[in-house]
């Protein structure tokens, strides 16, 4: 009988499988905050609104594009708009540093008209 010395068959595997995955998706989505944020510098010296409903659709749609499960379109959905909405957080706060209005809370713009 071959040995399974690359196959993962534990709970234990699975485990230690999520956590490195998880460390990884962190890495990815702090290294995705920090573009984000310079992109929130050029809009603010170009005088753009924070909320580009265009560009967040494109976002969203190249997201499912790329899904291949076994995740639905509809959760890849989910989480794009998620991460998304903390990026515009993350964008708010950097254009808004004094912590006025406009950075306050995580209101969602797309509801609100905001910035």
């Amino acid at each position: 009988m071959a040995p399974r010395s690359h196959r993962i068959t534990t709970l234990a595997d699975l485990r230690r499988r999520i956590d490195e995955l998880d460390r990884k998706l962190v890495e990815l989505l702090n290294e995705r905050s920090k573009c984000a944020l310079e992109i929130g510098k050029l809009k603010q010296e170009q005088h753009l609104p924070l909320y580009q409903p265009d560009r967040e659709k494109e976002v969203l749609q190249n997201a499912e594009h790329s899904n291949q499960g076994p995740l639905t379109n509809a959760a890849i959905r989910r989480l794009f708009e998620r991460i998304i909405d903390e990026a515009r957080a993350a964008e708010r706060h950097a254009m808004h540093p004094d912590g006025g209005p406009e950075a306050a809370g995580h209101e969602d713009a797309r509801n609100t008209g905001k910035k």
